[in-house]
Order: structure tokens, then sequence, then C-alpha cells
């Protein structure tokens, strides 16, 4: 059992970054694309949703040092990842730089749950996408069926010409009310089964394509939220007495119970935010296609972390600025906070805004996923079709479709909420790989040449490694169970098809003269 922590030669890892061809990944992807990316991957439903709900339940209006201290956390990982995607610039994130310092069987783990991120969560925003969309077209006063907008057995009701969750009226309406409304039950999503199958089909076309899909998007949902920071901006500047009776007490006292405002509540926000920052990691699997990423990859990684931070600081501020914090606990709260403007047209806008925002999230999650199955896939720990390359396109083309169709059924007949709980685990345990990574290989190779370097190491990699095992120490019980399931399903493909497959193991079984069937046992 000694060799479940054999390591990829990272001249073998290097010496695939450079391989070129029809059958390998084409390198079309530039510092502003890779900072697109990550903008694409990190501005969805944490700015349109998260921020009003973490103020309202914990941290008020100071929720701007939530995402103050959050950002701070993320930076530390952030870092980390940007050497090791300047060191080792090839798909697989944190699958790969785990291989590459900690051993397949660690490498396994995480890629293995990186699939479970990225998957669900690509699930979970297409989930929340298609209620956005619904809200657009109820702007233009066009209305779907209730059989195709909702998970199978999901509850709905008609109410002011629409048909909406039964949860979302229970607070607005008494029982006997609610029993006259129409009522019918979902049987598929057909929206969010249409947002994936339309990504899904942009991710085969072409990685440059995706990419300038994903840069189109990007920069319409950029300008729509700087539009919401401009006529907050302009609100408050009008009407200052009103920003300073919302901001007045800044920190609200605690209630009694830890996390509920006070200093434990901006705690307690933080790590609700936290996830609004999943995605940045994504832009790591995309380093096998970026034309130089020994240079770009830390632009794209730590410029897309900067620039969200700053524009997640700024909504928060001006959100909690214009409307009571105690109003925020909505699915729309940018909506509400433009409303309260005095700007009819806001919640258009900002339907507009979640729809493109939350439909680039979905692609770099969709990327992310695919690219990670490529790269096991490459080394032998999963089959072979799942690295195959399109001859016209340069993408995994099987793989995309693959990984599609599954998220697309994931997020129509399965609820919101069950898919969310899924999610967060995956990303905190990467960091904690990707920063131990760091801290291994610099004590284990400090002579390779690194373009970027993290600075005060191993500081910077133990904090990194502690606030993530805080964080994840502060989630549900029901996520580490899952994910535990999850984990004992991939132990299984690992001990009777990955070990027996890893080229990894192979290699070295034949360089010890070794018979190969052997070398697993």
């Amino acid at each position: 059992m000694s060799d479940l922590l054999v390591t990829k030669p990272l001249q073998t890892i290097l010496a695939e970054a450079e391989e070129k061809g029809e059958h390998t990944l084409k390198r079309a992807l530039g510092p502003a694309n890779l900072i697109a990316l990550g903008i694409g991957a990190i501005i969805g439903a944490g700015i349109f949703v998260l921020t009003g709900q973490a103020a309202a339940i914990a941290a008020g209006p100071a929720i701007v040092l939530s995402f103050i201290f959050i950002g701070i956390v993320c930076a530390f990982a952030g870092l980390c990842y940007a050497e090791f995607a300047s060191l080792i610039p090839i798909a697989g994130s944190a699958y790969t730089y785990g291989y590459a310092t900690l051993g397949e069987f660690f490498a396994w783990i995480i890629g293995w749950d990186l699939i479970l991120e990225y998957a669900f969560g690509a699930a979970t925003v297409a989930s929340g996408w298609s209620g956005y969309f619904l809200s657009l077209l109820k702007q233009f006063h066009i209305y779907l069926p209730p059989q195709w907008i909702a998970t199978p057995g999901a509850k709905m009701v008609k109410y002011n010409h629409e048909w909406v969750q039964l949860n979302t009226v229970n607070t607005l309406l008494s029982k006997a009310e609610i029993s006259r409304l129409p009522h019918a039950a979902g049987t598929f999503n057909l929206v969010a089964f249409f947002a994936i199958a339309v990504i899904t089909a942009i991710l085969v076309i072409g990685i440059k394509e995706s990419a300038n899909f994903n840069t189109a998007i990007v920069f319409t949902k950029v300008a729509i939220v700087l539009v919401f920071i401009g006529l907050a901006a302009i609100f408050v500047l009008h009407h200052p007495h009103v920003a300073a009776a919302n901001w007045t007490p800044f920190i609200p006292p605690n209630k009694g119970k830890f996390g509920e405002f006070g200093w434990s509540g901006i705690a307690r926000g933080g790590a609700v935010i936290f996830f609004a920052y999943i995605g940045f990691d994504a832009v790591s699997t995309a380093a096998q296609e970026a034309k130089n990423p020994q240079k770009d990859m830390p632009i794209g990684i730590l410029g897309s972390l900067v620039i969200c931070t700053v524009l997640y600081i700024l909504v928060a501020g001006l959100l909690t600025a214009v409307v009571p914090y105690t109003r925020l606990n909505v699915a729309d709260p940018v909506a509400v906070g433009v409303q309260a403007t005095g700007v009819v047209w806001g919640a258009i806008l900002v339907d507009a805004g979640a729809v493109a925002g939350l439909g680039s999230v979905m692609l770099v999650m969709l990327l992310g996923q695919s690219r990670v199955f490529y790269s096991m896939s490459r080394d032998g720990l999963l089959p072979p079709w799942a690295s195959a390359i399109h001859p016209r396109f340069r993408t995994p083309w099987i793989t995309s479709i693959v990984v599609g169709t599954c998220v697309a059924f994931f997020a129509s007949l399965i609820p919101l909420g069950d898919l969310a709980v899924l999610v967060n685990i995956g990303t905190l345990l990467a960091f904690v790989i990707v920063c131990a990574g760091v801290w291994v290989l610099r004590r284990k190779r400090p002579d390779l040449p690194r373009p970027f370097k993290t600075p005060w190491v191993p500081v910077v990699p133990i904090l990194g490694i502690i606030t993530s095992l805080a964080a994840m120490a502060s989630l549900p019980a029901t996520t580490w169970y899952r994910l535990l399931i999850w984990l004992v399903i991939g132990m299984v493909i690992y001990f009777t098809y990955s070990r027996r497959h890893s080229k990894v193991r192979i290699a070295l079984a034949s360089e010890q003269g070794v018979p190969s069937s052997q070398s697993s046992k």
C-alpha cells in the first residue's frame, strides 16, 4: 500500500504541457480571457443573492467587513494556485498539483471531489438561473406551464398571474388564501435542462468560442453591476440621511447567539459569502489552453479575485445603504436595491444581469469539470474516452457531452436545496491540497524555476490550510455525510479500475522490472 503515495514526475507533467497537435488542447487564451473566466465563475449567485442574505441574517451593514475578511482568506489560496499554475501549466487544477506533490491517492481524492464540486455546482447554478430567467420573462408577461419549470413533485401555486413555488407565498398569504389558488406540481425543469444543453454545445465547439462567449457575458454583467453601483451611489449622495440611518449601527449588537450580528456575525457572514468566491480556482483548469501560462495564469487567477472582491465590497456597502439590511433576506436583494433608488426599469436590468451572470458561471464550472475529467483520463485513472480530443474543435468533446447530459438531468430533477449542500466542501478541500502542495514542493524541489512565487512560504500556505479547514468545520453535518458517500464510491472505482490502469504506476513498475498486473497489489 506504500505506493499509494507515488507521485507523477514533474518532468512528465511539463512534457505533457509542451505537447502539440490535433490530439491536444488548443492554446488560445490570453490574460484577458483568463481574467474573464475567473470573473465569469465568481460573479453570479454570490453578488445577486448571498450578499443580501448574509447581511440580513448575520452581519448587517458590516457585511462589508465580512467581504474584506474573506477576500484575504481567498488570497492565501489564490497565491498558492498562482504559483502552481505558472509552474505546472496543465489542465487538472488541484488534481494535477496534488499528483505532483502529495501522491496519487491524494490526487484521486481531490480529482473525484472536484468532479462533485463542478458538476453539482453547475447544476445548482442552472436551477437558480431558471428562476431568474422566468422572472425576466415575467417582465414581458410571458409565463411557462408549471410542469416544465420545476423539479418533480415541487408544489406550485398560481399567484399574481404566474406559477411560483408554494414556499415563496407561505409568508405572504394565509392558508385559506393559498387554498383558493390554482395548484400544480412540477414534472421536469425544462428551462434548466435547456440552459445546460446550450452551454455544453458551446464548450464542444471550441475553447476560443467558449472564452469569447464568456467574455461577452462577463462584460454585460459587470456593466450591469457597475450601473447598480452608479445608481446607488447617486442615491446615497442625494439622500445621505437615508444611508446614515441604514448604516446605524454599522455593526448591529449580537443577539446573544454566536453568528447573529456583532463580531461573530461578521465571521458568520464571511462563512456564508465565502461560497460567492467559488470559481476562481476554475481558472487554473484552463492552464493547458493558455497562450503563455507562466505569465498569464497568475494574472488570471489573482486579477479576477481582486476585481471581484472590489465589486463585492462596493455592492455590499451601497446595497445596505439604500435598503435596511433587515429587508434583504430575499431571492433578489440587488433588484430590491435598485427599486429603492426609484429606477422603475431596475428589475429588468437586474434580472438580465443575473441571467447573464449565472450563465457564465455554468460555462466555467462545466469547463473546469471536463478538464479535470480529461486530466484524470490522460493519467489512466479514468477510461480513455474521457480524454478523447475532437480533431476539428480540439476540445474533450465526449467528456463535455457526457458531463453536460448528467448535469442537465441533475438540474432538472433534483431540488435546488439538495444540490447546493453538495457543492461547497469541494473547493475548500481543494484549497487545503493546493496550499499543502506548495509547501511540500518548496521543501522537496527548491531548485525548480518558478515564474510566480507565493510570498512568505510557509506562512501563507499554513494560513490558507488553517482558514480553509476552519471553514470546512463550520459546514453542516449533512454536507460531510454526502461527501463521505461520494468518496466511498470513488474509492471503489480507484481500487477496482484506476490503480490497475495508472500510467504513472505502470511506468514505475516497468522501471523496477515488476509486471504491471502486480504493481497494484
